[in-house]
C-alpha cells in the first residue's frame, strides 16, 4: 500500500506556530509522515520566516508518536557531516526510530552566498557530497572506531557514543534521478531513493535503471525503499482546483501539463488516479509538497477525500 506523506518548504514562512500546526495536523489527519526542505532561503526574494531545521525536527520527535520525518533534503555543504550523523543518530533515537535522513550536495547559489557557505562548481558539490556520505554511514553504521581521510574530511578512530538504538541509525535517503552521479550513489550508500518531480512513466524506468545499478554493486532490489516527492495541487472542486492552477505553481498554467511533470493534480479522484500510477511505477511512499501551508482546512479536505478512500 503507498504511503502518503507531506512535504513542506521550510523556507516559505516557517516558524513555530505554523510548524507546530502542520505537525499537530499531519499526525491527526493520518499522514504517514512529515517532511521538509532545509534552506536558509528562497532562490529568489523575499525572504521569509525559516525555522532551523535540526531544531524543528528535535522538537517533532518528541511532541508526535507515529509519523515518520526527516529533511529533504539536508545538503553536506551546511553542516560538518560528522555533526550531521551525530545529531540525526541523537534524534532518531528520541523519536523512537521514525527519523528518515535525506541527505544532499547542496544547490541554492544564493543561500551558500548570503551566509558564507561554499557551494563550489558541480564536481566539487558530489566529490563532497560522496565523502559526506562515506563519514555519515560509517559514524552511524560502525560500532568500530572509524579512520577515514579524504579531501574534504578526515576522522581518526572516530565512533558515535552512544551508539543508535536502531541498528544501522536512521534511514538514508538521497533524492534525484540524474543517472550519472546520483543514482550510482544511491546505489552504493542509501536506504531509500527518493525521485523528485518526475513522471510516472519516468520514474518506473529510472526504477529499473536503479535495479541494474545495485545488482552491479551486489545489492537487492528490495535493499532500497521507493519513494517520490513532488508537488500537489488539489481542490475540492473543479473550479478550485481550476483556480489554484491559475496561481501558475512552476509557471505552469495548465493542468496536463502539470501532470506531464510529475505533478499531482485534481480532484479526490483524479489526485487517487494518479497516486496509482506512482504506485504500479514501482513508489512505495509518495512526499506531497503542500506550499500552502496555511490551508489546513483544504489539507483536510484532501485526508477526508484521498487518504480515507487509499487506505
Amino acid at each position: 500500500m503507498l504511503k502518503i506523506a507531506l512535504m513542506i518548504e521550510g523556507q516559505m514562512g516557517l516558524n513555530w506556530t505554523r510548524w507546530e500546526r502542520i505537525a499537530t495536523a499531519a499526525e491527526e489527519m493520518g499522514f504517514a509522515g512529515l517532511y521538509r526542505s532545509d534552506h536558509y532561503t528562497n532562490s529568489e526574494p523575499p525572504d521569509m520566516d525559516s525555522l532551523e531545521l535540526w531544531v524543528s525536527l528535535t522538537w517533532l520527535a518528541s511532541h508526535t508518536s507515529t509519523i515518520e520525518f526527516g529533511p529533504l533534503v539536508s545538503p553536506v555543504s551546511f553542516r560538518n557531516p560528522t555533526m550531521t550523523a551525530r545529531m540525526a543518530g541523537a534524534v532518531d533515537d528520541l523519536s523512537g526510530g521514525r527519523l528518515v535522513l535525506g541527505l544532499g550536495a547542496g544547490w541554492q547559489e544564493r543561500e551558500h552566498r548570503n551566509f558564507g557557505w561554499q557551494l563550489g562548481d558541480m564536481e566539487t558539490r558530489f566529490a563532497r557530497f560522496e565523502e559526506g556520505l562515506t563519514v555519515i554511514t560509517q559514524l552511524l553504521r560502525s560500532d568500530q572506531p572509524v579512520t577515514y581521510s579524504g579531501s574534504h574530511y578526515r576522522l581518526h578512530e572516530a565512533i558515535l557514543l552512544p551508539r543508535p538504538q536502531r541498528q544501522n541509525g536512521p534511514t538514508i535517503l538521497i533524492g534525484g534521478n540524474g543517472p550519472k552521479r546520483t543514482l550510482p550513489l544511491v546505489a552504493k550508500f542509501a536506504d531509500e531513493w527518493n525521485g523528485v518531480f518526475i513522471p510516472h512513466d519516468k520514474y518506473a524506468a529510472t526504477n529499473v535503471l536503479l535495479n541494474e545499478m545495485l545488482s552491479e554493486t551486489n545489492r537487492e532490489p528490495e535493499d532500497v525503499k521507493r519513494s517520490l516527492m513532488t508537488n500537489l495541487v488539489f481542490g475540492r472542486t473543479d473550479q478550485e482546483v481550476n483556480s489554484l492552477i491559475q496561481r501558475g505553481v512552476f509557471g505552469i498554467t495548465s493542468k496536463s501539463e502539470l501532470q506531464e511533470h510529475g505533478i499531482i493534480t485534481g480532484t479526490a479522484n483524479e489526485v487517487i488516479d494518479q497516486l496509482g500510477e506512482f504506485a504500479a511505477a514501482g513508489a512505495e511512499k509518495i512526499m506531497l509538497q503542500w506550499l500552502d501551508i496555511d490551508a489546513i482546512d483544504r489539507l483536510e479536505a484532501f485526508a477526508q477525500d484521498v487518504l480515507d478512500k487509499s487506505h
